[in-house]
């Protein structure tokens, strides 16, 4: 009842205004007929586990079944969790805290469990730092982070304040990014998105990516405005242009005119190191996404990820002229997917 059961699900709680704006917008792009394009838009949805967003993202409306049947949606990500990843276990990761202390030692920087600890830990925390990153407990995608500055507030106590009523949950220091990576873009730490999986208890790194923040929000996920480029997992450089999710390619960083493809992100085997490491430490999480970021002193983590987003795949069309999605990488090491 797995798939049937998501199945399902999707269809209880889809937001059909949405599905019906996708089936707009998809007639206006190609012109094809609305009630087709519904129908199979819902095709897509049993078959292939498609949800109308990714129907309408990587453009299966141009594709036949035997290419649809490639690509990793939102239904096979999530059976490529439930292969993989224990439920039980699914707190190691998704509690902020409790990550941040299984994983302390690739952490490389000071932090606090704010939402736990009294007032007097965080004004002796805040002694000698200037800002701190705020990390909401609650929140994913970036939402509710924010960089804060001791100077903008006229005491501790008010700073405290204002953390409790935002439901912060971790503090920590600033990351201070390479210099090669601060040069895509300062605004933000560009992170590398790292995706590892067990397979038959040995590690292996299926697939990594920079996202790189295009906002004025010190944050680069792609769901929070940001954008994502694939990177060749032998070289550590760039493979191709940067994609968002409002379909703009990009073959320069927008924000400081960085050429993209080719650029070679520093301290590349320290990155796979640091990730195929940490993969196997907890063996009952065989499908994580590393959220890494890289100093001078090297790789460190920012965060994992449970549910790793299928959305950063090479699949937009720009990056899969082919028609052909990342699923057969997978297929490499589960049978059966």
């Amino acid at each position: 009842m797995g798939r049937l059961g998501y199945i399902f699900r999707c269809i209880a709680h889809m937001d059909y205004g949405a599905l019906f704006d996708t089936v707009s917008r998809v007639h206006e792009k190609s012109r094809k007929n609305r009630a087709w394009l519904f129908f199979d838009i819902v095709k897509c949805g049993f078959k292939f586990g498609a949800g109308y967003k990714d129907y309408d993202l990587l453009e299966f409306y141009n594709m036949d079944d035997a290419h649809r049947a490639t690509f990793v949606t939102r239904g096979v990500n999530n059976t490529i969790v439930r292969m993989l990843n224990d439920p039980e276990y699914y707190h190691c990761i998704d509690d902020k805290f409790e990550f941040y202390t299984n994983f302390s030692d690739y952490l490389h920087r000071g932090w606090l469990h704010f939402s736990a600890c009294p007032k007097e830990d965080f004004i002796a925390f805040m002694a000698d730092r200037d800002q701190i990153m705020a990390k909401p407990s609650d929140k994913s995608c970036g939402q509710g982070v924010e960089k804060l500055k001791k100077a903008d507030f006229d005491s501790l106590d008010a700073m405290y304040d204002y953390l409790k009523r935002a439901d912060i949950d971790l503090v920590e220091d600033v990351v201070v990014q390479h210099p090669a990576m601060a040069a895509i873009n300062p605004g933000s730490v560009n992170t590398i998105r790292v995706y590892t999986i067990l397979a038959d208890g040995e590690p292996h790194v299926i697939y990594a990516c920079i996202r790189m923040g295009n906002s004025d929000r010190p944050v680069d996920n792609i769901n929070a405005g940001g954008m994502y480029s694939v990177v060749d997992l032998e070289t550590g450089k760039i493979a191709g242009p940067a994609c968002d999710k409002n379909y703009h390619v990009y073959e320069r960083h927008p924000r400081t005119g960085t050429l993209l493809t080719g650029y070679q992100i520093p301290l590349w085997d320290q990155v796979m190191s640091l990730c195929l490491k940490a993969a196997t430490r907890i063996p009952q999480m065989g499908y994580v996404g590393w959220d890494v970021a890289i100093t001078e002193d090297g790789p460190l983590f920012i965060e994992a990820n449970n549910l790793p987003g299928h959305d950063a795949f090479p699949q937009m069309p720009s990056q899969a002229p082919d028609h052909i999605g990342f699923k057969p990488e997978f297929q490499k090491y589960l049978k059966g997917l």
